[in-house]
């Protein structure tokens, strides 16, 4: 057998690229939806329980994933979800109709769910501390720039193949992640204490977190709360939610373990989880969106645009891994120079105009990467520091938790935000075209006579007019809202800053492991 030195790089590998399966496949789909729903004859509303169903049985495996990682071992766990997500890929590729295909995303999504935590708890079992910032780095590349090549990825994918082969394209990496798995990643030598399967808490969190998942993705398309479906939703969800963290706090031996929360860094930290979800996730759906309803731009135009910024992301990730184990200063602090970075992002972009450029989003991107190098590594450290080994499995699957959420809340708050703020920016531009105000009557008579010059009669050009110049008002008020937009994000990462205060005054160091056994 290979020696630790080398295994233990190998393991890195293994988990970054189940990582990378798990982020990416949440976002490809995205961009493929209007080619599955032509060819499965699919409405808009059928078809958008592809991307909900997986993300409410991630979510909810998520949360499962510590005390399922100690009752069937973290090795087999681990194995075990990527031969699901892998099996239920092809089976995707395979769907004849939109409910066969939506089935499908659900067991997808019960694989994902188990990836990102359980590979954050091994890297934590096999690295000693000086080494633990530089994987974590390596890994977390896969959880940040996963997001951002999706949609270009899905795109590229359905442009010169099919909507198929976004699914086909993870089972040559998942074969390999779990030979990889079975060859190198060993048992921790400290068993966790587990109970049995609680029944009654398993269905509660399945009302809890997948009601809640439901809601926040599908609540801006059924307009909230007008909606019956949300309405009964939202009460599932809230006697779910009540109902499990009830049964988690009683529980002798929970599945989720809540109680961790009583620790202050570690509740503080799960806060800045969960604000780095919900900047990620946001900036990553608003942008795209942004460049190409309202500047034109192509699917692989905006993909080019999004990547310089993961790949410095990716780099500095390296770059502090490797700084951080000498110590120089406290995690802390790499994690206030990254808020206030993404703070600097979403100020630059909140000065966008119909004028912007491709080169306008360069430096501002750049920026956004350096700043999630320099939270992501720093943070996962503070959030399991004071956690013991046994703990560690329970901490990531509560933290992952967090972020998912962070992420699923930023992009509804932002999509609704987006909604509600286009309507109070048109009807106040539209307040300023009146036949009193000097300008937008010049702008009415230009258009008018540019459409009565290619011919047409002045009612017909009149009217011609008033909806060019409707869509003008409307496109400027999308600008504005994109803009606003931007400054809110900007705002969640700057009330962060004082947080990290709590943090001061006590030494934060790579968590202390469990050498794993190895043969």
């Amino acid at each position: 057998m290979l020696k630790l030195g080398f295994d233990k790089w190998i393991i890195v590998l293994t988990v970054t690229t189940a990582a990378l399966l798990q982020t990416i496949d949440s976002s490809i789909v995205n961009v493929t939806l209007n080619q599955m729903m032509g060819n499965l004859g699919a409405s808009l509303g059928d078809i958008s329980w592809v991307v909900t169903g997986y993300a409410a049985a991630s979510a909810i495996m998520i949360t499962m994933s510590g005390w399922l990682s100690a009752k069937l071992g973290r090795r087999n766990y681990f194995a075990a979800s990527i031969i699901v997500f892998t099996i239920a890929s092809i089976f995707c590729g395979l769907s004849t109709n939109v409910w066969e295909l939506v089935f499908f995303r659900v067991v997808q999504g019960i694989g994902g769910g188990g990836l990102l935590t359980t590979a954050q708890a091994i890297l934590i079992q096999t690295f000693p501390k000086e080494d633990l910032g530089l994987a974590n780095a390596i890994f977390g590349m896969g959880v940040i720039i996963g997001p951002s090549i999706g949609p270009t990825l899905g795109g590229y994918i359905t442009d010169h193949l099919s909507w198929s082969w976004v699914f086909y394209i993870n089972i040559p990496f998942g074969i390999l992640a779990t030979f990889l798995t079975f060859s190198y990643i060993k048992e921790p030598t400290d068993p966790v204490p587990v109970g049995k399967m609680d029944w009654l808490a398993l269905v509660l969190l399945v009302m809890g977190v997948g009601g809640l998942q439901i809601i926040l993705e599908k609540g801006h398309e059924k307009d909230w709360f007008e909606s019956g479906f949300i309405i009964v939703m939202t009460l599932i969800a809230v006697v779910g939610l009540i109902g499990f963290i009830w049964r988690q706090i009683i529980a002798h031996i929970p599945i989720l373990d809540i109680r961790l929360l009583a620790n202050r860094r570690f509740a503080v930290a799960n806060l800045f989880n969960f604000i780095l979800g919900f900047g990620l996730f946001a900036s990553v759906f608003i942008i795209p969106v942004f460049c190409q309803t309202i500047l034109g731009f192509t699917a692989s135009q905006t993909g080019l645009l999004l990547m310089p910024g993961s790949i410095v992301t990716g780099f500095m990730m390296l770059i502090v891994g490797v700084v951080m184990r000498k110590n120089l200063m406290s995690p802390i602090w790499y994690s206030a120079i990254g808020f206030a970075l993404f703070v600097a992002f979403c100020y630059y972009l909140s000065g966008l105009s119909l004028s912007t450029g491709p080169d306008d989003f360069f430096w501002p991107l750049m920026i956004r990467g350096i700043g999630m190098g320099l939270i992501f590594i720093p943070l996962m450290t503070i959030t399991v520091a004071d956690l013991e080994p046994a703990k560690m499995a329970q901490g990531s699957a509560l933290s992952s938790m967090v972020r998912q959420l962070g992420g699923t809340f930023g992009t509804a708050i932002m999509t609704t935000y987006i909604s509600t703020r286009t309507v109070f920016h048109t009807n106040r531009l539209s307040d300023n075209i009146t036949a009193y105000n000097p300008i937008s009557v010049e702008r009415m008579k230009q258009f008018v006579g540019l459409f009565m010059s290619k011919g047409d009669a002045m009612v017909t050009a009149t009217e011609k007019a008033y909806k060019l110049m409707q869509g003008t008002v409307v496109k400027q008020a999308l600008v504005l809202t994109y803009a606003d937009t931007f400054l809110v994000i900007g705002a969640f990462f700057l009330v962060c800053l004082p947080l990290l205060l709590l943090f001061i005054g006590k030494k934060i160091e790579a968590p202390a492991h469990t050498e794993m056994a190895m043969e």
